[in-house]
């Protein structure tokens, strides 16, 4: 019995080499072969067999996995870095190295980050259009009131034509500090420091605690713990009412 075809671009992403979005951007850009023939057309059909090449490079699929890691402070997100700084790489175990951070937590953070194969899924993850919810615990510099979370609520304009949005509530004052839980829908560069800085309470302590519906529970600093199917399947059904509730 003759295998299914499939999008060339579904093929792609089964590589974890990029997102169906992405993928499209090569296949027109002139950067995929299939069976030696290179291939401009969105939505074509090929066979699981066939020899795909991306950028002059053979690619397949592979086994897609999902963890979630507890990043502890003092490392970036990226792979490498042109400054020598410390990567969460240098610290990952082997065997999930070659999976992929879903948004990123700056230098000094903490806190959750969701890591995989799966390209599709980072991109729902981190598309602006989706607007999935990323929960902080921060702790900053002196005491926040009511004004200062209008302040952030409403938008403070944090680079010049760049203006950041966060829904926050006070949890508890610690000495002369303030405990925040802080929501985002967007994903600007250090964008919580850059709001609490410009209201003059400075961030202490940043930990992630949740995005979307996978929490931080049960983790230790620098431990991942491999996602189930279950949970898998838990967080495309939220994408897909995420995205049905943006379309209304």
């Amino acid at each position: 019995m003759a295998k299914e075809k499939i999008r060339l671009n579904k093929y792609i992403a089964s590589t974890g080499y990029c997102s169906r979005r992405k993928a499209d951007e090569y296949i027109l850009t002139g950067k995929v072969k299939v069976n030696g023939k290179l291939i401009s057309e969105l939505g074509f059909l090929i066979n699981p067999n066939d020899k795909v090449m991306l950028e002059n490079k053979i690619i397949k699929p592979e086994t897609l996995s999902y963890i979630r890691y507890y990043k502890p402070a003092g490392y970036i997100t990226t792979s490498e870095d042109e400054k020598g700084r410390k990567t969460i790489y240098d610290i990952l175990p082997e065997e999930v190295r070659h999976l992929k951070p879903v948004g990123r937590l700056d230098k000094d953070s903490t806190g959750l980050l969701i890591m995989t194969n799966d390209g599709d899924l980072i991109n729902e993850l981190t598309h602006p259009s989706v607007k999935v919810p990323k929960v902080y615990r921060v702790c900053a510099k002196g005491k926040l009131n009511l004004n200062d979370l209008a302040m952030m609520e409403k938008g403070i304009e944090i680079e010049e034509g760049q203006t950041a949005y966060a829904f926050a509530r006070i949890i508890e004052f610690e000495g002369k500090n303030t405990v925040l839980e802080i929501v985002l829908y967007q994903g600007l560069n250090r964008q919580i420091r850059k709001m609490l800085d410009i209201l003059a309470h400075p961030v202490i302590s940043l930990k992630r605690i949740s995005m979307g519906p996978v929490d931080i529970s049960g983790l230790k600093k620098g431990q991942f713990k491999y996602m189930k199917p279950k949970q898998i399947q838990e967080i495309k059904n939220y994408l897909k009412k995420l995205s049905e509730k943006n379309n209304d």
